[in-house]
């Protein structure tokens, strides 16, 4: 792989003679998306496709209906192809044309989908907040990013929410039907006030806050349960933590508003609705899964549940024989939480804005499988992220074959308080360097932590806190790599590691350490280093057995223990050299070992 000073990556296949190089910019620190293909002629033997942005558009397929305002916006810089109603298998069959996939709630995207993608599928966009019906883990091991929209239709679910709690309370759904069937049951329909009650609301998030402020001014009691909610936050709007057993043995009205995940499925069931007031009533906008419905079906009957309001189902649709939809106690709606106009077309704009930045290759503020880094971060890292990956490139590159890297350690020197130094990206970009020059896995943000944790490999992280200015972020990067044996020898530190470390001058990144000596390489093109005894001419028998074949060197460096003591010479060479030609500088007297490098 090469990086330019012109912040441009290119990714090589590794199975052909043809290397097909995927070009983004250094800030994306991957491709996501490809947008066109050009030929360039590296020599005669070797050739090289590159994607420039002005060329093809990538492809977005739209599974499931999205609005208008989104679709313009996906069109813009993509093919878009709608196609609503996919089977699995329909939908598996198209996937490996596609560069981006946006779903609703009603498509599961499976691992089969991303293994028949055949690693094209970059991001999933779901237009919506839950992602329980994306394979997160499969997403992640294919490096496909997952983004979701979730701040649309927040106002549009709590509103939905309140909407059920009112109709229920008041009857009105019973009442409706009652009125149009021609009765007139005054009596029957007898609700309860709201003023007073207290609300449990189960899941304290975005949806979850603003069904308490509402509730709150419909003058309501209202606690809350969730885990990971700040104490202040709740606080602030006049609502009390509680624990989860609390707040269903005090709540006479319970709001759920909790993901769906193992932790949560079927978390309302026969055991949990025994501890609750009889004649609680209960509203679900959430997911129905989280709700046991033939236990719920049994508590409506026993009276412990005097009403339930939901708008999803753990089917969907459900059943028409469903006990629990023909309960006269249950009011049901068929999943409109997010339905309003003004949510859908929020949705499908802020999902579309997502899937176009990760198709450009930038880090979407709302992906949920990676971890996020603000957009001046990464401004302020692209030559850092560069200078990460190389050197990975090289350490592992210094290892004798046989050799497994298992342990690495990472440091890095700089004037910045831990934190104010994000370092995720730094490390993604050395496991990218370590793993993909020995492996066909191609590594981004999204999966570097899982895939170095499926291989084995661990990566320590330390930092050193220098003195002087914290205006750069990083001083210098250092890689070192326990336990193997190296190719170089003098590669190898003194306390028995492969070690390299790299700087950052005038934007451009730079080999400066190689095992115990001081080098000053530029890291572009590919490197030599050479072994050898300080003597004069060195530098000119090497550049002479270059010359002669019209390689090109761009930089030259040498670093001493003392004066025509052992020393290692770094040279960046802009073409690859001959095997003849690498010989005939292992041949030179003072060459006690040399090493060739691909960058």
């Amino acid at each position: 792989m090469a990086a330019s000073a012109s912040s441009t990556i290119l990714f090589s296949s590794k199975s052909s003679r043809d290397s097909i190089s995927w070009k983004t910019q250094l800030a994306s620190t991957s491709a996501f998306g490809i947008s066109g293909v050009s030929l360039r002629r590296r020599s005669s033997s070797h050739r090289q496709f590159v994607v420039f942005s002005m060329d093809a558009k990538p492809t977005v397929l739209v599974a499931e209906k999205l609005g208008e305002a989104g679709l313009n916006l996906l069109k813009e810089f993509a093919n878009v192809d709608c196609s609503y109603n996919l089977s699995p298998e329909e939908l598996c069959t198209k996937i490996s044309l596609c560069d981006a996939l946006i779903v609703r709630s009603g498509t599961k995207v499976s691992r089969e989908i991303f293994e028949s993608s055949g690693g094209r599928l970059k991001v999933v966009g779901r237009a919506g907040v839950g992602i329980d019906n994306v394979d997160l883990a499969a997403a992640t091991e294919h490096g496909c990013l997952v983004v979701n929209a979730p701040t649309a239709n927040t106002v549009a679910a709590a509103e939905h929410g309140i909407a059920l709690l009112t109709a229920m309370a008041r009857n009105i759904a019973q009442a409706d039907a009652s009125v149009k069937a021609g009765k007139w049951l005054r009596n029957k329909y007898v609700g309860v006030s709201l003023v007073g009650k207290t609300l449990a609301v189960m899941g304290f998030g975005k949806v979850g806050s603003e069904v308490a402020r509402r509730a709150k001014g419909l003058g309501m009691h209202v606690i809350a349960h969730d885990p990971y909610a700040p104490a202040d936050r709740a606080r602030a709007i006049g609502v009390e933590l509680v624990s989860f057993d609390e707040a269903l043995t005090s709540a006479d009205f319970i709001s759920l508003h909790m993901p769906l995940t193992p932790a949560t499925k079927k978390i309302l069931n026969d055991e949990t609705f025994a501890k609750m007031k009889k004649g609680v009533r209960i509203v679900n906008v959430a997911r129905g899964g989280v709700i046991d419905e033939e236990a719920l079906v049994r508590a409506l009957d026993a009276g412990i549940v005097a009403q339930a309001a939901l708008d999803v189902f753990t089917v969907e649709p459900p059943p028409k024989d469903s006990k629990l939809i023909q309960h006269e106690n249950v009011t049901a709606t068929p999943h409109l939480g997010a339905s309003t106009m003004e949510a859908q077309e929020g949705v499908a704009i802020e999902v579309a804005e997502a899937v176009v930045g990760a198709l450009k290759g930038e880090l979407s503020a709302t992906a949920v499988n990676a971890p996020m880094v603000p957009a001046e971060v990464l401004s302020e890292l692209k030559p850092y992220v560069v200078l990460a990956e190389k050197l990975g490139r090289l350490a592992v590159q210094l290892v004798a074959g046989g050799s497994g890297v298992k342990s690495v350690k990472v440091t890095y020197g700089s004037a910045r308080a831990p934190d104010d130094l994000d370092t995720r990206l730094l490390r993604a970009m050395i496991t990218k360097g370590l793993i993909e020059p020995i492996s066909s896995v191609f590594i981004n943000l999204v999966n570097a932590d899982f895939t170095a944790k499926q291989r084995g490999l661990r990566i320590a992280e330390e930092r050193i806190l220098l003195d002087g200015s914290p205006e750069s972020p990083v001083e210098f990067i250092q890689v070192q790599i326990a336990n193997v044996e190296s190719k170089f020898a003098s590669a190898i530190s003194d306390s028995g590691e492969i070690r390299v470390e790299g700087r950052v001058k005038d934007g451009v990144p730079h080999l400066t350490k190689v095992g115990s000596f001081e080098v000053d390489v530029s890291l572009e093109g590919s490197i030599i280093l050479c072994s050898q005894v300080d003597q004069p001419g060195m530098i000119g028998k090497v550049g002479s057995v270059l010359g002669e074949e019209n390689v090109n060197v761009s930089f030259m460096s040498v670093g001493r223990i003392a004066p025509r003591k052992q020393a290692v010479m770094a040279i960046g060479v802009d073409e690859q050299p001959s095997k003849e030609s690498l010989k005939r500088i292992g041949e030179i007297p003072a060459i006690q070992e040399f090493v060739y490098l691909k960058l």
